[in-house]
């Protein structure tokens, strides 16, 4: 490796934010999917979280809305800040780009953005059913979790992040151009997300 100038790409050390708070009075939804991953219809079942992106001054936070079946990020929000407000606009994305219909399933953790009156209002007046996982159960969100796990693995941790507006930008083409379009999933047949997508729509 010295010889060729190889370097290891190392981990950087720091305390990662908490992302769920789940000690609140808010009601909590019940668990529909129980964790049966297994959609075979787009636009039937979403799953949302929060996860963190260090950058210059802190910590920038990203929600994102993932279809379970096809794979694909139907919306998501980046600031400063993981309020409701964040949630909110990653949710309007993805009605807007998608336009599902009712009875659409949307499964969170139990969250206080999630828990939320604002949150719980939007989803009723859209005709979305709430699923929230058990208290501490990771695994009742695994699909969430997993593209966390990519996205951190091939891209936000060998980066450096310096506002919010590149990392917008970064993100944009990592989700949209890269992700959706262009990486392929071995649960979707080795194809990648948007393609699956109208694969499925054009032969329905």
């Amino acid at each position: 490796m010295r010889e060729n100038g190889i370097k290891a790409i190392t981990t950087r050390k720091f305390k990662p934010p908490v992302t769920t708070n789940s000690n609140h009075e808010e009601a909590i939804s019940p668990n529909l999917l129980e964790q049966n991953f297994e959609v075979s219809t787009p636009n039937t079942v979403y799953v949302t979280d929060i996860t963190y992106i260090p950058y210059l001054f802190g910590f920038l936070y990203l929600c994102k809305f993932k279809d379970i079946c096809t794979k694909k990020i139907v919306g998501w929000a980046v600031d400063t800040h993981m309020k409701t407000s964040l949630v909110m606009r990653a949710l309007e994305n993805a009605v807007e780009n998608q336009k599902p219909n009712e009875g659409l399933i949307i499964h969170s953790d139990r969250g206080s953005q999630y828990a939320s009156k604002e949150f719980r209002e939007k989803l009723t007046s859209k005709g979305f059913i709430q699923s929230m996982s058990r208290k501490g159960n990771c695994w009742d969100n695994a699909p969430a979790e997993s593209f966390f796990a990519t996205l951190k693995r091939e891209f936000t941790n060998y980066k450096n992040f310096h506002s919010l507006e590149q990392t917008q930008s970064s993100l944009f083409e990592y989700i949209e151009v890269f992700y959706n379009r262009k990486r392929l999933h071995s649960r979707i047949g080795y194809k990648a997300p948007v393609t699956f997508e109208n694969e499925f729509y054009a032969y329905a």
